[in-house]
Formats: C-alpha cells, structure tokens, sequence
C-alpha cells in the first residue's frame, strides 16, 4: 500500500518537478508507515528517483507514449496504482498534470485536490493545505474518499536528498486508444523553460520593441534563468505565446522573478505571485508591481540592466 508518484520526465530526462514529487511522497510515507513507488514514462535516468525517497520505480518504455496524451498517460498511472494497491497518489502541477489529473481521479474514484503546499497536516481525516483565489489565500482541504490524488504545487515542497536507492523494474500495462494523434511537436531548444526554472526574467512593453530583447537575454544568460513576456507583449508578436506569464498564460512559482518594464497588471500578479521573491525594474514609481514586489528599483531599463548584467558577471567571475 505504497505512496504512488508520477515523475514527468521530457526528451528522456525526469524534470525537477519529478523530483520535488517523490520528495513530497517520502514524507507522506514516512508519516503512513510505508514506502514510495514511482511511475516514470520513457525516463532515461528513472534510477536517481531512489536520492529523493523512491523504493520502487515502475519503468515504462514504450514508444506510443513519447508524446503526452492525458488519457493514455492517465490510464498507464491508473493501473499501476490499482497494482500497488496506492491510497494516495501524487503529481505536480503542472500543465499537463492538470490535463490528466480529473481522468486520473474519475478512474481510481479518488478525491484531488490541485496546488497543494504542505504535506497533510492531519492523515485522519486527511487533511491537505492549498493555495486558493490565485494564490491570495489558503485553503485547508480534507479528502474523505478511500484514495486521495495531490497535485503537489511547483517549488513548494523542494528538494530532499534521501539516502537508500530504488529497485526499477519494468512495467507494461496496455496502452488505449484514446482518438488523438500528434504529428508532430516544436519546441524552443537551448534554453531553460518557464516550467523548470528557478529563476525567470520577464520583460514588458516597458522595452519598447523586440529589437531590444537582448536586455532580458543577457541578464538571464548571467542568471541561468528562463525568459519570460508580460501579455502584451506576446500580443504584439514580440515575443512567442510560449513565454507568456500571468493568469491568462504560464503560472511560475519561481525562487526568483524579476520584472522589467511590466507595470504590474492583476492577472499577471495573480499568475506570478506565487514566487518567493519577485524584483521590479521600472521607471514608474506608481507601478502597481512595486504594492507586490519584495524589491523594487525606480529607474530605466536601458540603464540599469545593462549595470547589473555586468555586476553580476565580475560576481560570477569572483566566485568561479
């Protein structure tokens, strides 16, 4: 009667959501008195889920799920809970989670609960504490079905090592037709994603054209951070609809957001608000990203970002 995790993995690689998830399931195990087993889908590294607190890993090859489909991967996870025996399963939040997390819950007859934060603060009744009004509020939910299904929110939980190792063994359940087909996927290559990244740099119509993109380029290049758009910047083809942040387009819950040129629109807030600490950069002080920011700097882009992009640079340099 493990704890079941699915680790979302992409080109091979399990994401860093993955592992915040078996984290998450450790110390919900810990508490339970038994053990973690992990789904991973086409993951080349499946045997590192054992550092983060997996006993088990379910290893799935197969080649008609190397494009996410929500009912073929829900049915996959389905059945390798109802073999385990799982009463409590755990996905991220993500996007995809999202998309597979309502099938999930319908064929394991299973209460969910998405943006979880904490892990239960009370197993009898099992009670789980959730973000809720785009993340200006928490709620304390209680789940009374016989299996409970968390969506774990993003870089929440965090990281935690675990000594021991996992056995990976193979699994094949029947993989069903769900009457969808992908021809095919683009994606952005060489850069971090908005998804994965600890650190997001956001650029705004405050940048006054494309042409000066290089700003928000560098600065993340420094930083090892993705780049990011406010919406009407995506809306005037500045940059692609993939890089739109807010409630209208990505969430982040990053360790580190920083702003430039984005006065701060309350569904932009709302979609970033859940980042630890979020900068500011722009040349009005009445900006209403300032009310959310933990700090701010009243000044023009052109000239302060380029400064700081070279500071942090002579930093690294130090510190290499």
């Amino acid at each position: 009667m493990s704890v079941l995790v699915y680790t979302e993995s992409e080109n091979g690689k399990l994401k860093k959501a993955a592992l915040e998830c078996v984290s998450y399931a450790k110390a919900i195990a810990d508490e339970m008195g038994t053990s973690v087993t992990a789904v991973a889908i086409n993951a080349n590294d499946a045997d590192t889920l054992g550092n983060y607190g997996a006993s088990k890993v379910l290893n799935v090859k197969n080649d008609a799920l190397n494009s996410f489909n929500a009912k073929q991967y829900a049915a996959v996870i389905e059945q390798a809970a109802k073999q385990e025996g799982a009463k409590v399963a755990v996905l991220s939040s993500s996007a995809d989670s999202k998309y597979l997390a309502p099938l999930l819950a319908v064929g394991l007859e299973a209460g969910y609960v998405s943006n979880v934060v904490e892990k239960p603060s009370s197993l009898a009744p099992f009670t789980v504490k959730r973000t809720a009004f785009t993340n200006k509020a928490f709620a304390n939910t209680e789940i009374s079905t016989d299996v409970k299904l968390i969506g774990l929110s993003n870089n929440s939980f965090g990281l935690i090592e675990s000594e021991g190792s996992a056995s990976v063994e193979d699994f094949s359940p029947s993989v069903i037709d769900s009457g969808v087909s992908v021809d095919s996927v683009d994606k952005a290559v060489g850069k971090v994603t908005i998804a994965d990244a600890d650190v997001v740099v956001s650029g705004g119509r405050g940048l006054k054209g494309p042409e000066n993109w290089g700003l928000v380029e560098n600065l993340a290049e420094v930083l090892g951070a993705a780049t990011a758009c406010s919406k009407p910047v995506s809306d005037l083809g500045w940059r692609s609809h993939g890089e739109h942040v807010g409630q209208t387009g990505k969430p982040v819950a990053t360790n580190l957001y920083i702003a430039i040129g984005i006065s701060g629109a309350i569904q932009h807030l709302a979609g970033i608000s859940a980042s630890k600490v979020k900068v500011v950069i722009n040349t009005d002080p009445e900006a209403p990203f300032f009310k959310a920011a933990d700090y701010g700097i009243v000044g023009d882009a052109f000239e302060v970002v380029p400064v700081l992009t070279e500071k942090l640079k002579a930093f690294k340099a130090q510190n290499a």
